[in-house]
């Protein structure tokens, strides 16, 4: 499939916003963050602005723009308008949530707990809405299984965690327990990303040439000529090929910028203060930064759907 640079903008971005968002909530419910209006402003509109660039750079993609909002009626089968409604619906109670504790603290505390918890499950359901629109295409093997949404939701955490840590430090406060957790998290991705990986190599779609045609009793079946002359839409949207060695070379960069490196870099700020645990912290979101965006370009890269078929892939 077609890496589009707006769609990989979008599940980045707006992946990092959700989890920054929900992290930002429970660790004030909990009380793990530090009570600071300035880094509880900050953190809240970074994940604003996350979110809401992510979910606009979205359109980017659409034949036409202009007739996305149609798409929220259709939430009753299509999880591009489950992704929709709920990204707005999300706005409510989060947005209570962080105007009650940067300005109304002292009040109401029970009642916006509860709208705290009502938004950190908002934030789940959009990921995993968003997820499930490719997990629920069924001609594109890659995406049409269990790993997808997993994936999707672990990114959103990790990203969120690797972001959230970085606010602690340049506010001046890191947090000896959510770097566990990251820690933990990152450990997770990496086994989930790895794992995901040989699924896709050891697995194909159960559709072929020879189940397409019903030839198969009579051996394998090859395109005898193209049935274009040039390249149209669907092969350049959906015929997107990319060589072994280059794949390869960015699984790489995939484990080492999106894993390896948070990880040492946030392990080095665990054990080090001053700053040189700022650096550090600073220096594993950058790295999560360039790891999640190759991480998300293979993600569409990889992906065969099965009209490739009909153009000449012996595999899809």
């Amino acid at each position: 499939m077609h890496p589009a640079k707006s769609v990989i903008f979008f599940t980045t971005a707006s992946g990092a916003g959700y989890g920054l968002l929900a992290l930002l909530i429970a660790g004030n419910i909990l009380g793990i963050m530090p009570v600071d209006f300035w880094l509880a402003f900050t953190g809240y509109a970074v994940s604003y602005v996350l979110i809401t660039g992510g979910l606009l750079s979205s359109t980017f993609h659409l034949g036409h723009p202009e007739r996305a909002w149609r798409a929220l009626t259709q939430w009753r089968s299509s999880w591009l308008s489950r992704e929709g409604v709920m990204a707005i619906l999300t706005f409510i109670p989060t947005g209570l949530y962080a105007l009650h504790q940067l300005f109304f603290a002292d009040i109401l505390q029970g009642l916006m707990g509860i709208v705290g918890v009502v938004g950190i499950i908002s934030c789940v359901i959009t990921v995993y809405c968003t997820a499930m629109i490719y997990a629920s295409l069924k001609p594109i093997h890659a995406w049409s299984n269990g790993y997808v949404p997993a994936g999707y939701l672990l990114l959103a955490l990790m990203s969120g965690l690797v972001l959230l840590n970085g606010l602690l430090a340049v506010w001046g406060g890191t947090v000896a327990l959510l770097q566990l957790v990251t820690l933990l998290i990152l450990g997770l991705g990496v086994a989930w990303k790895v794992a995901y990986w040989r699924f896709l190599d050891s697995s194909q779609s159960i559709s072929t040439p020879e189940s397409a045609t019903g030839l198969g009793e009579f051996g394998s079946v090859k395109l005898f000529e193209a049935p274009h002359t040039e390249a149209n839409y669907l092969m350049k949207e959906m015929g997107f090929k990319i060589a072994r060695k280059h794949a390869a070379k960015l699984r790489l960069i995939t484990v080492v910028a999106a894993f390896a490196l948070p990880f040492f870099l946030i392990l080095i700020s665990l054990m080090m203060g001053g700053v040189l645990s700022l650096i550090a912290v600073i220096l594993a979101v950058l790295a999560s930064v360039v790891g999640i965006v190759a991480e998300r370009w293979l993600f569409f890269a990889e992906a065969r759907h099965t009209v490739g078929l009909y153009y000449g892939a012996s595999r899809a």
